[in-house]
Parts: structure tokens; sequence; C-alpha cells
């Protein structure tokens, strides 16, 4: 009895799925070069460099908010497409703006008409962490707030059709930019996460630089840890 017991149970272990190991965090620190999943859209090779501080990417003239979407230099990496729906997207930028609207930032994108952008963008003379959403090249800020230094961290949690920005000088805890509703995926391309760099001057010689990339699945909660 007692092997025809344990014979039933093995039987019964082999029919069921072996456990699926967590899924690995993809990091990119840029120090020296980057992996080729990423791919480059108006590619102008003299616009970038890899060097020891991480990505350096030139702030061209250019733009991507509203109807022109002829920056150079938009960077994509595809989401795997179990994490499209639940995931932790982490990014390092220094940036010094001189010129209104000059800007770097991390991107949820569709497409050149439609994503959503967080990054470090001068207006009125400041600074700024700037959140905004464009769907078919119609524009909309989510928020705006000073922000004293040249390095920042930014984040994207998605959850479902949520999509939450969040920033922070490093070392310190991650504060809330703002939240907004994702479009269905049903209506879009497959989004990727991107970097843009643009609304520079000819000539300005001022870069960007771009380090400690991550992108991991959140958890089975959908809640970010809070200080990581």
């Amino acid at each position: 009895m007692c092997r025809i017991l344990l014979c039933s149970i093995g039987l019964i272990a082999a029919w069921l799925p072996s456990a699926t190991p967590a899924a690995e965090p993809i990091t990119e620190s840029f120090v020296d070069g980057m992996s080729d999943q990423w791919r480059w859209v108006r590619e102008n090779k003299a616009g970038w460099k890899s060097t020891q501080d991480g990505l350096q990417v030139l702030i061209e003239p250019g733009n991507m908010w509203g109807k022109d979407n002829d920056a150079k230099n938009v960077l994509l990496h595809p989401i795997p497409d179990t994490w499209k729906e639940a995931v932790d997207v982490r990014v390092q930028i220094t940036q010094a703006p001189k010129k209104r609207w000059e800007q770097a930032n991390l991107v949820w994108y569709y497409s050149d008409s439609t994503m959503v952008k967080l990054g470090l963008e001068l207006e009125n003379g400041t600074t700024n962490i700037v959140m905004g959403h464009e769907t078919n090249d119609r524009a909309r800020t989510i928020a705006i707030i000073p922000y004293p230094a040249e390095t920042v961290q930014l984040r994207f949690v998605v959850n479902g059709s949520q999509l939450l920005g969040q920033y922070r000088q490093p070392g310190s805890d991650w504060k809330p930019v703002g939240k907004t509703t994702l479009p269905s995926q049903t209506s879009t391309p497959a989004p990727h996460v991107s970097l843009q760099f643009y609304m520079g001057e000819a000539d300005s010689n001022r870069w960007a630089t771009v380090s400690n990339f991550q992108m991991s699945p959140l958890s089975e909660q959908g809640t970010p840890p809070a200080h990581n």
C-alpha cells in the first residue's frame, strides 16, 4: 500500500508544473557601453557617447511634445510581455538645462505621438520635474515640481492601466509626481521604455548623462517598495 501511495505521489509531482523562478531584473549601468536590447530612433551618432559615467546624449534641437516628433537619438528598450501591466522602471539622469523646455526624460512610449514622459526640464528659469501624457499628439501636463539639483532618479510603476511617476535625489526616499491612466493595449502598439533628450540649442554642447537603469516585475501585490 505504501509503495502504491509513493508511486502515486511521484506521478502527481511529475505531472504538476515546476515552480517558476523569480524573474531577474533587467539592469544597465551604461558605463562604457550598453546592451543590444536598446535601439535608436533618428540616430545621430555624433550626438551620443559611452563614458565611465554612463551614456551621454547631446541635447539637440527637436521635439517630441506635440506634432513635431523630430527629436534625434530617441532610445527604446522592449518590455517583456509578462511585465507590461505590472512593472517597475528606474533610471538616473544628470542634466543642467539652460534653455526653456530643454529636457531629458524617462518615457513610457507607444509611438512618437502617444507616450507618458517624466524628466528634468527648464521652465520659467527653473529646473523642474515635469510629468506629461500625450495621446495622438495631444499633450497635457500632469505635474511640474521645482527641483534644485542636476541629478535625479526617476521611476515609473505600472499596475494594470495605472502609471505612477516618482522621483528622488540619490539616497533619499521616493516622492510622487503624479498618476495617469494608460490607453488600452488593444488600441496601441506594444509599449517600450524610452529615453528622450530634446529642445536644446544648436551647438550648445550640453549633454545629459544616463546611468543605473533597472526594469523589474512588480510583486504580486503590485505595491512598490518605499525605500529601495
